[in-house]
C-alpha cells in the first residue's frame, strides 16, 4: 500500500459510535428510530455508520457562544409527528 492509496472506509457498530460521539447506545438507537441522527447504513441485519457522517452530524451542534445560533441544531430525541408525503393531502 502506497502513502497515495485512501483508507478503506471505516464503520462503526452502535457502541463503537455512540462511544465517538459520547452518548448511551439507547440515546443513539433513539435518534435513529425517530430520524433526528446520523445517517446510517443497513449491511444485512445490522446497522452501521460512517466515521464523516457521525462527525458531519455531531457538527451540526457547533456554536461559538451560548447566544450563537450555530450551522443547525441536533434535535432531541423525542417523537417528531408524522407529516404527510409531499403531494397528498392531510
Amino acid at each position: 500500500m502506497t502513502s497515495s492509496t485512501p483508507l478503506p472506509q471505516r464503520y462503526l457498530r452502535t457502541p463503537e459510535a455512540a462511544r465517538l460521539l459520547g452518548l448511551s447506545e439507547r440515546t443513539l438507537e433513539k435518534h435513529r428510530v425517530y430520524g433526528t441522527g446520523p445517517t446510517f447504513l443497513k449491511l444485512g441485519g445490522r446497522v452501521v455508520y460512517t466515521v464523516d457522517a457521525l462527525t458531519n452530524w455531531a457538527s451540526q451542534g457547533c456554536r461559538q457562544s451560548t447566544h450563537d445560533a450555530g450551522v443547525g441544531r441536533i434535535m432531541p430525541t423525542t417523537r417528531r409527528p408524522h407529516l404527510p408525503p409531499p403531494g397528498t393531502a392531510s
